[in-house]
This record gives C-alpha cells, structure tokens and sequence, in this order.
C-alpha cells in the first residue's frame, strides 16, 4: 500500500507574502481555484512537496479600468467574469466563462490559473490572443510584462520561471463586438473539442480570430483577419456572404488539428470553419 506523501501548504494573506513563500520554497506548486492541480494530484500526475494557495491573496482579485485598457487580476474568478460592470467591457471573456464548467468549477476557477495551466483548450486563451494580452508578473527579483504568445510556449508549458507569480492580465476595453464559440463531446461541462474568439476593433477596423484545441498552442488566423478587414463594409456594418465562406475556410487552413480521443482532425478543421462562419455573421448582424 502507497503511503501518502506529506504536503506543506502555506496560505499568504498578501502578495508581498506569497513571491517570500515561493522564493523559500522554489519547488512548490501554485494554488489559485485547483480546478487544473487538484485533478492532476489526484490522479497521480503531479505530487508537490508544497503548495502555495493564493485565495486568500485580494490583491489578485479585483480589476480596474486604467483609461481604455483593462487591468484583471488573475484571482478573478470564471463567475466574476460575467459580472455585468466588467463583462461590458471584456465581453469576449464574459462569453467565454459562461461555458466553463459547472457553477462550482465558475465559482472557483480563475483567469490566472487557466493562463498558468496553458492547456490549448483553454478557454480563456482564444479571447487572450485575439486582445494580444499581455501578462503581468512578479517575483523576489521584479517584475516584468509578457504578451501572452510569448508567456505560453506549448501544451501546459509557459516562459514562467521558479518564483514568478501571474498577478494580472491587460487587455483593451472592448471597441466592438467580442464573439466566442466552442464544441465539445456534449452541450455543457466540457472541455473543448476547438473553440474559437473573434475580437473586432471598429475604430481601427481590424478583425481578430484565434483557435483553441487546434495546435499545441492558440493561433491566430492572419489570413482571415485581414480577408475579413478588407470585406467588412465599416460604415454599414455588413459583410457579403461569400467573404463569410472564405473567412470561414481561411480560419480552416490556420487551424492544425490532431486526432485524439475526443476528436478526430478533420472533424475539427470543419468544426473551425461553421464557427468562423457564425461568429464573422454574429459580429457583423448585416451580413448578407
């Protein structure tokens, strides 16, 4: 019989408090809302001599608006995310959290701990790339801001070094529609089979795309953006049905799917095209 393995678990009440801890003790694991680590430990695929648990942690918790950027703290949780004051602002994450789990995994999960996880289904991380976030953290050395492509560098794998902590994420408040779909294997509590955020900025007329589920990390759809920029008619709004049809095979081709068990590639690569295509008419209600 296995015996268990004994674990510390600190508890900080600050954050000056939590980079000391973690400083002490580089081997730790950080625990925000444990809907990734605590299914790992159980399972057997993570044993951490030391936790850090970071609820207790408020200034991760709170957002501000700092003129037209949002600053979130990665101890927002999924149900705060669709607080009407913040999902005005940050509606493509609004959007994004209302298909995350059950109301007990919205309650306890958070935005920094699906950035930390840096899983490609994610469903965070499509709405992030589409905003080009950029994440703040901090350690006993400084601090320092990455963009969010550069903090994740594959499958559950980050730029984070020992000792750094996530504390916010920025992102633009929204200048226009933020839309974000997903599939999966059932209609609710489910992981992603590909999922998909389109983010569109009517001052500076761009359109955004990214894909989750659909490569070892999130992509962003460069050809599909710009079809859609040029197709889109800024002033009225509407956008033909046939630059819809290529949005959405545009959005396929940047897609790199695998087969797995909860998908097959092909079914994936379609997948991304039929939510290209509604998204781009969501967004843009006009569409012919």
């Amino acid at each position: 019989m296995r015996q268990a393995m004994a674990v510390t678990v600190v508890v900080p009440t600050s954050l000056d408090a939590a980079v000391a801890v973690l400083a002490e003790n580089p081997g730790a694991h950080l625990l925000a809302g444990g809907t990734d680590l605590m299914v790992e430990v159980n399972f057997g695929h993570r044993r951490p001599p030391a936790v850090v648990a970071l609820r207790a942690v408020e200034e991760l918790r709170g957002w501000r608006r700092d003129g037209e950027q949002l600053v979130i703290g990665a101890g927002i949780t999924w149900s705060q995310l669709q607080e009407p004051d913040l999902a005005s602002l940050a509606p493509g994450l609004a959007v994004a959290a209302r298909t995350v789990g059950s109301p007990q995994i919205r309650n306890a999960g958070t935005l920094g701990g699906n950035i930390a996880t840096a899983s490609p289904a994610g469903d965070a991380l499509p709405v992030l790339y589409a905003l080009d976030a950029v994440v703040d953290i901090v350690s006993a050395v400084g601090e320092r801001s990455v963009p969010i492509a550069e903090l994740v560098t594959g499958v559950k794998r980050t730029s984070l070094a020992a000792g750094e902590i996530i504390t916010a994420v920025r992102i633009p408040v929204a200048a226009g529609s933020q839309e974000f779909l997903k599939i999966g294997t059932r209609n609710a509590m489910v992981i992603s089979v590909a999922s998909l955020a389109l983010v569109v900025d009517s001052p500076r007329r761009a359109v955004a795309c990214a894909l989750g589920a659909c490569g070892p990390t999130i992509i962003r759809c460069a050809d599909a953006e710009q079809h859609a920029a040029a197709e889109v008619d800024w002033t009225s709004g509407d956008v033909g049905g046939p630059a819809v049809e290529e949005f959405g095979r545009l959005a396929a081709d940047a897609a790199r799917p695998i087969d797995d068990q909860r998908s097959t590639a092909r079914y994936r690569r379609h997948g991304v095209e039929v939510m290209a295509r509604r998204a781009l008419m969501r967004a843009f209600p006009g569409a012919l």
